[in-house]
């Protein structure tokens, strides 16, 4: 409850404690959100206070369950999406093991599945439209080499939450049931994962920060996607958006042979 006595609205960030999800979590909470974050490891770092965690491994549809119904016992103002796996690194298709693909739709797509079904119902409860933000990628336009899994994964989701955004609009028209929106990266975004997977000593100063989609954030956070409904944004590095309609993003593929790859 607020100072004032009103419910405080409520957000969910599933893969919220680093990268992009912690950029967007961090600023539904400076907007006031109470945000709930559920990922393998526990928000660290500054801001880390204003977010409540639940450890959640998304490869175990069980535990996924159990925490989505949680998070979503009372209405939500505002989902986000943004768990990923990328695999340990870019191979071609051959050197992929049914283990790494398994894993990249386990937590690229079903995941997604998992939430949208849980979470729909709880954004609908809300006293007006609520907002899901699902977090896409350039793949899903730029398919390229040793990222088959991950180009597909993405896609099926991309492709997932448009359908979703065409059914709300259907059921109603001009007054969306909710509203689904989707954002990604112009470039490449300086992560924990794409740490993991760069060498010691690499510069990173050309690359994205999280916290550039903290001005989109905000706009969903006060809006609830109103004149966003069924977008697909992408994001810059100055916190500025615009239709992938009017540029398809960068692609990040470039040639890999055998055994090759980060």
């Amino acid at each position: 409850m607020t100072a004032h006595g009103q419910t405080r609205r409520r957000a969910l960030v599933v893969g919220g404690s680093t990268g992009i999800g912690r950029g967007v979590a961090d600023a539904w909470a400076e907007a006031g959100l109470d945000v709930m974050v559920l990922s393998r490891s526990a928000p660290t770092g500054a801001g880390a206070d204003r977010l409540r965690w639940v450890a959640t491994d998304l490869t175990n549809a069980a535990h996924v369950n159990e925490s989505l119904t949680l998070a979503a016992c009372e209405p939500l103002h505002s989902v986000c999406y943004s768990a990923v796996h990328y695999g340990d690194r870019r191979a071609i298709f051959r050197d992929c093991t049914e283990a790494e693909w398994r894993r990249q739709i386990d937590v690229n797509l079903h995941g997604l599945w998992l939430t949208l079904s849980q979470t729909m119902p709880a954004l609908r409860r809300a006293d007006a439209p609520g907002v899901f933000l699902g977090v896409s990628s350039e793949v899903v336009y730029n398919a390229g080499p040793g990222r088959s899994g991950y180009a597909a994964s993405k896609a099926a989701a991309s492709a997932l939450l448009n359908s979703v955004a065409q059914e709300e609009s259907a059921e109603a028209p001009g007054a969306e049931a909710l509203r689904v929106v989707q954002a990604l990266p112009a470039g490449m975004v300086d992560t924990a994962g794409i740490r993991r997977r760069r060498p010691e000593g690499f510069d990173y100063s050309t690359y994205m920060r999280p916290a550039s989609f903290a001005p989109l954030a905000r706009e969903l956070a006060a809006t609830a996607g109103a004149g966003l409904h069924g977008a697909q944004l992408v994001v810059d590095g100055a916190g500025a958006w615009y239709p992938v309609s009017e540029q398809l993003p960068v692609s990040q593929s470039r040639t890999i042979a055998s055994g090759t790859g980060s």
